[in-house]
Order: C-alpha cells, then structure tokens, then sequence
C-alpha cells in the first residue's frame, strides 16, 4: 500500500493503504494541510533508475531483485522491469491512505512496497483503481466510496489467503511527523476479520491494526495488520522503535 505520527498501529484502509501504508496512525496531529490534491509533477519522480532503485528497497535483495516494478506516469503505473518470482515492487503514494489520514493528498509520500503473488493477483488491483481514479482528479470522499462500491460489486476482489507484502524501506517518507516510521510487514485480510482475532494492539503484542470503520460506521473493505520487524531490507538494524498504545 502507504501512509500521520505513527502511532503504531497497522491501516486498515478502504482501498488498501497500501501505501501501506502504515501512515494512517502515524500522524494524527498533523492537521490537514493537504486537503486536495497538488499539481501531478509533484507525486512523480522524474529519475525512472531512481524510482526501480526507491520500488526495490522495500524488501530485501533476495526478494526484491527478481521481482517486477511498477513507476508511476502520468498515465498510472507501468512496468519499469519484468521479474520472476511473482512478486511486485512499487512505491506507493499518498492516496493509498485511510480517508481519514491528513496526509491523504502529501505529495512528499513516498511508501515502498513489495507484494506477494497473493497479493498482487487481490490487492494490486485495489492500488491501481485508486491511482487511476487520483489521477482523474476526483476527491478523495468520492475514490474511497467508488473502492468500497466496486469490492461490493465484486469488481474488485477480497485479499487472498496468503496476501502480504514488505515495507522495510530505510528511504520511505510514509507522513510529515514521522517519516520514516520503522521497517515492517503487513498482512491483508478481509474485513470480517478482527483485530482481536490476531491480538491486535494489546499490550507488548506486535501486531498493530488501525481504524476499522469508516467515519459513517461501516466496516472498511480490506484490513491491514502490520508487524514491526527488526532490520530494514538492507540489513542494518532499526533503533528507536517507537513505544505502543500509551506505554
């Protein structure tokens, strides 16, 4: 997915905070500077080598080096490079975000991911309409409820079992109060799922899960539980984790 003040905990996103987004609890006191979005050249990069470089960072070489990676145009994502092992690197913008998120329309963001096959086939389609529909300059209230409409419709599919993806990125700039936030996995599943069935946001427990309702109480397509890991995906060490739940 992509992208608050962390607060530790996973976004549970209508459309997937992919950007996967762990930015939707990071920051809640930032305000909402970024009301609608900014003019387009602001979320590209123009350095197509340094977008495949930022895309592969996400997870480790291992991982990352045979997968495919998408960069974002203009005109959407396209494929920068063909891989083999059924993984996909991209990095996700802003708009991945909860609604609520105050750094929905951040042009700063910068979320690297790397998806599994479970999760490309279920949640990479999810990512692409919410580009699309970004792109095509509708407000963020109207790309959130034409996602929750098309998963009704089944248009666009629930996660599948299985579907992950890594953000260990040390380069992710995922919201203004705490860019970099720490290196993490997060797991999709659909929204019938509970937080209380992973033991989400319980004391000394790893697993952090964000909002799970929208803000007119209806329960938000696709859940995100995300699990803090120790390195970034070039092997140094994360220090400073950032304490949970009030501790």
């Amino acid at each position: 997915m992509i992208f608050h003040r962390y607060r530790n905990c996973a976004v549970a996103v209508a459309a997937i905070a992919l950007c996967g987004c762990a930015a939707a609890l990071a920051g809640q006191a930032t305000g909402s500077r970024y009301s609608s979005m900014g003019p387009l050249e602001r979320y590209l990069i123009a350095d197509r080598a340094a977008e495949i470089a930022l895309a592969r960072s996400a997870a480790p070489p291992s991982i990352s080096r045979d997968a495919t990676v998408l960069v974002l145009t203009p005109r959407g994502y396209e494929t920068a490079a063909t891989g083999k092992n059924g993984f996909v690197c991209l990095v996700d913008r802003s708009w991945q975000a909860p609604l609520t998120d105050p750094d929905f329309w951040n042009p700063k963001v910068r979320a690297p991911t790397c998806l599994n096959r479970h999760a490309v086939r279920s949640v990479l389609p999810i990512e692409l309409k919410r580009t699309e529909l970004a792109l095509a300059g509708l407000s963020k209230t109207e790309i959130v409820a034409r996602i929750k409409t098309a998963v009704d419709k089944k248009e666009l599919s629930a996660p599948e079992i299985g579907a992950m993806s890594y953000m260990m990125s040390r380069d992710q700039y995922l919201n203004d109060a705490d860019p970099h936030f720490q290196p993490h996995v997060m797991f999709y599943m659909p929204s019938a799922i509970e937080g209380s069935d992973w033991g989400a946001n319980l004391p000394e427990s790893p697993v952090m899960l964000g909002p799970e309702r929208l803000s007119d109480g209806s329960r938000e397509p696709v859940i995100i539980f995300l699990v803090p890991v120790s390195r970034w995906s070039d092997g140094n060490a994360a220090s400073g984790h950032r304490k949970r739940h009030g501790e």
